[in-house]
């Protein structure tokens, strides 16, 4: 009952006010909010009542990782990993915090942040705005954290980092500070972010070589995976995954923004030639990164899809394409925040419908 309430309010009250509105102002403000929700028991308690929902059934350990349910929050919402303590009691598997840079980053000019609302998108144009890797750390170094966290790392969005020996120490200033604190249960090289200065160069296969054997050579034993861009050819992909094998990547987060604005789920008009599209804009082009790289390393690598997710069927899709994990963030705004727990419930009854007993059985079986 409570969810369905949450919903209705949500749908019929809060969203329309909270859309007549600056998308950045309001996400701001819902970030706070939920700061300080997570700072008491009595309100993550309530939170936790009215929205979470858990079964053992969606429970896995992958890659020595413990997950309650396989819904994450994407990177691009929790900026600055403010959110880590109440997340937990909206229903989150885990949390992907940043993406982080090796300096504070303000972004790039407002405004940055649209939203499409036909298409079932947001326009993002952020470009990398965090208060950088050693505020971040010193901020996390002293909590514990009831869900998986995993830092998203990037480099600074900064033309001093345009220069690739720049961007690659930027990246591993990130990934070393993270490290060495032994903070996050897992990283992600962000190496698609559309909205940076300089572009994504290490999307090229001799510059990403480059950069995974700088990381390479910081201690650590998490798990590492790659974020890669949603408009990217098989081709390279081909290569990525042969570059993901010499370095032992972990495996990788499909997909990142799109960028086409012929895409054919664009049904807005007018859109800024600036930033990268989210949501329904990007559904089909993550779906098809994930079956090909499940098909074509035979579940190899750990895939954790994202994009497009507003249902469970959304996610349910993903995981029998090769996913075992997935992330979301626009589908949570345009639906609302009741949105994790109605898709853990429905893969419940969509597990039970199929005849599996655990997720981990439902992944790939779509594309054996």
């Amino acid at each position: 009952m409570f969810p369905f309430v949450v919903k209705f309010l949500y749908q019929n009250i809060f969203k329309q006010i909270a859309f007549l509105q600056d998308p950045e102002d309001v996400h701001d403000r819902i970030s706070y909010f939920g700061e300080f929700l997570g700072r008491f028991g009595c309100t993550k308690w309530i939170t936790k009542k009215l929205l979470s929902y858990e079964n053992k059934q969606l429970e896995q350990t992958i890659a020595g990782i413990c997950f309650k349910n396989p819904i994450g929050l994407s990177a691009g919402f929790d900026k600055n990993a403010q959110l880590t303590q109440i997340l937990p009691s909206v229903g989150f598997g885990f949390e992907e915090a940043g993406s982080i840079t090796g300096e504070p980053c303000p972004g790039n000019p407002k405004p940055r942040l649209w939203r499409l609302k036909k298409s079932k998108s947001l326009l993002v144009y952020y470009g990398l705005k965090n208060d950088g890797c050693e505020v971040i750390s010193e901020q996390l170094k002293n909590e514990k954290f009831e869900i998986p966290l995993g830092i998203s790392i990037a480099k600074t969005n900064s033309p001093f980092t345009v220069k690739e020996e720049d961007g690659i120490a930027d990246y591993v200033k990130v990934y070393k500070t993270f490290a060495e604190k032994n903070i996050g249960s897992y990283f992600t090289i962000n190496i698609s972010c559309p909205n940076a200065f300089g572009g994504e160069p290490f999307t090229d296969p001799e510059k990403l070589d480059r950069l995974l054997f700088a990381i390479r050579t910081i201690p650590n034993s998490k798990p590492v995976f790659l974020k890669m861009p949603a408009e990217i050819s098989f081709e390279i992909v081909d290569t990525i995954i042969e570059l993901a094998r010499k370095y032992k990547i972990t495996g990788f987060v499909s997909t990142n923004l799109a960028k086409d604005r012929k895409n054919p789920q664009v049904f807005d008009t007018n859109v800024p030639t600036t930033g990268g599209m989210s949501g329904k804009v990007v559904q089909k082009l993550s779906d098809e990164q994930i079956a090909y790289i499940y098909k074509k390393t035979k579940g190899e690598f750990i895939i954790m899809g994202v994009g497009g997710v507003f249902s469970a069927e959304d996610a349910y899709k993903k995981i029998r394409l090769g996913a075992s994990l997935v992330q979301l963030i626009t589908g949570m705004i345009y639906e609302g925040p009741q949105l994790i727990g109605d898709i853990n419930r429905g893969l419940v009854k969509l597990l039970e419908r199929d005849g599996f007993k655990n997720i981990s059985e439902a992944i790939g079986v779509d594309n054996k």
